[in-house]
């Protein structure tokens, strides 16, 4: 057995409750679990039932304490939330102790902050629970593909609105049902905006392109779409012509005249998208989640797995900590950072203009079923040189028709010129549904 490493856990919800009872019961783990030591467990309510056995002296209500004790080498905080998250994350790496934290919320929006302080200190803050849940794609990221230039990182981040989209196309189901039965099972909270609104997942994205590209990027400005607006015909109309529908996550690099080694411009986004049947995003079904990395030499890599959970997340959590735990042991104690490990980025990278992203479109016009009106529709498209893949009608009656048109590859600025000018032809009543398609 090696030297006695202190743990600290802010928080013993689901995922820290996973922690715990993980570092509680070594047996038949990994060797050095067996040299980690839960010290202090922040709480917020002493008197609640908890679903591991501790001590009263190792339970307080005062996280700080838990930063404080000299005891504690290492501090997990899964607290969730921006703040006190972020204070006591900073108070932690000031003590001169490593962090792990499942905190996506701050590390999206402060991670640069908090990669600074943990290298003037010389400790680490680690972040594999963070997206993804058991799925191991932070330290992929950092270390096996760095040798690799990463063009593009894309995927299913987000398990509620997966297993939302997963029961609306196998069963016809209405996103107000589903969501109401993914409540009660427990996979969406009951504010479910932060999932069904795309913000979890632009968080997420936003730190895998940090990892990805080498420079932070403004969470605030990644244009994100969620699923609540998402209605069941387009996902049978999708189904129809041959793709499913995901709520897609995408960061790639883009070519443009002011790319540099030193500057690097990429296009981020969160929406709903149409994937071809046959693409390796297309099979991922139910509370999952998959993260495919595109890059030179490599070609495609695909991660798949249970994306949230309190096993999960606690595995991947306690990783972490074994980690840290194995580099000190194997330091004597006095472990230099790594900066293959540690969270950090070289280089600046911005966000491109999004009316120059370019990429494939699913839209549905609400249309009267009158003669002429698919080819004025598509002029309006080849007026702006757009090219169309395929142009349908669908449920047409007296009352009127659907017109679903799945474009080829274009620019944001001419899509949206195209879209305003059939807007206001007399025979559109309205654009019904505007989607992503791979």
């Amino acid at each position: 057995m090696g030297a006695r490493i202190g743990v600290g856990l802010l928080g013993l919800g689901t995922v820290g409750g996973g922690v715990a009872s993980i570092l509680l019961s070594p047996q038949e783990r990994h060797p050095l679990v067996a040299d980690l030591e839960l010290i202090r467990v922040a709480v917020r309510d002493l008197q609640r039932p908890r679903p591991v056995d501790l001590s009263p002296e190792q339970l307080t209500t005062d996280p700080q304490t838990v930063v404080e004790d000299p005891r504690v080498d290492v501090v997990v905080e899964v607290i969730g939330g921006i703040e006190p998250a972020r204070s006591l994350i900073l108070a932690a790496i000031k003590a001169g102790k490593s962090v792990v934290t499942a905190n996506k919320a701050v590390i999206a929006r402060h991670g640069g902050e908090i990669a600074q302080a943990a290298a003037a200190a010389g400790v680490y803050v680690l972040i594999e629970a963070a997206v993804g849940g058991g799925i191991p794609i932070i330290e992929p990221l950092k270390q096996s593909l760095g040798g690799n230039r990463i063009n593009r990182v894309s995927g299913i981040i987000n398990g509620t609105t997966n297993y939302i989209l997963t029961r609306m196309a196998d069963e016809g189901a209405a996103y107000e049902d589903v969501l109401a039965e993914a409540q009660r099972l427990g996979y969406a909270e009951a504010d479910p905006a932060a999932d069904v609104d795309g913000l979890d997942a632009a968080d997420k994205i936003a730190i895998l392109s940090t990892l990805a590209f080498g420079g932070g990027v403004d969470r605030q400005s990644i244009p994100t779409e969620g699923i609540s607006r998402l209605q069941g015909e387009d996902v049978d109309y999708a189904r129809q012509l041959g793709y499913g529908v995901k709520l897609l996550a995408v960061a790639e690099r883009m070519a443009t005249s002011e790319a540099s080694a030193e500057a690097l411009a990429l296009s981020l986004r969160v929406q709903p998208t149409l994937v071809p049947s046959h693409h390796p995003l297309a099979g991922v079904q139910g509370v999952n989640n998959a993260i495919l990395v595109e890059g030179d030499p490599i070609g495609q890599v695909m991660f798949y797995g249970p994306g949230a959970g309190a096993g999960p997340t606690a595995s991947a959590v306690v990783a972490d900590i074994l980690n840290i735990a194995g580099i000190r042991q194997a330091s004597g104690g006095d472990g230099r950072l790594d900066p293959l490990l540690a969270a950090g980025s070289w280089r600046s990278c911005s966000l491109v203009d999004p009316g120059n992203v370019r990429q494939r479109h699913y839209v549905r016009f609400n249309t009267q079923d009158a003669p002429g009106v698919i080819g004025r529709i598509g002029g309006c498209f080849g007026d702006r040189d757009i090219s169309i893949q395929s142009i349908v009608q669908f449920n047409a009656s007296s009352a009127g028709a659907e017109i679903v048109v799945i474009t080829h590859e274009v620019d944001q600025r001419r899509m949206d010129e195209a879209l305003a000018a059939i807007r206001a032809l007399p025979e559109v009543s309205g654009l019904a549904a505007h989607l992503g398609c791979l």
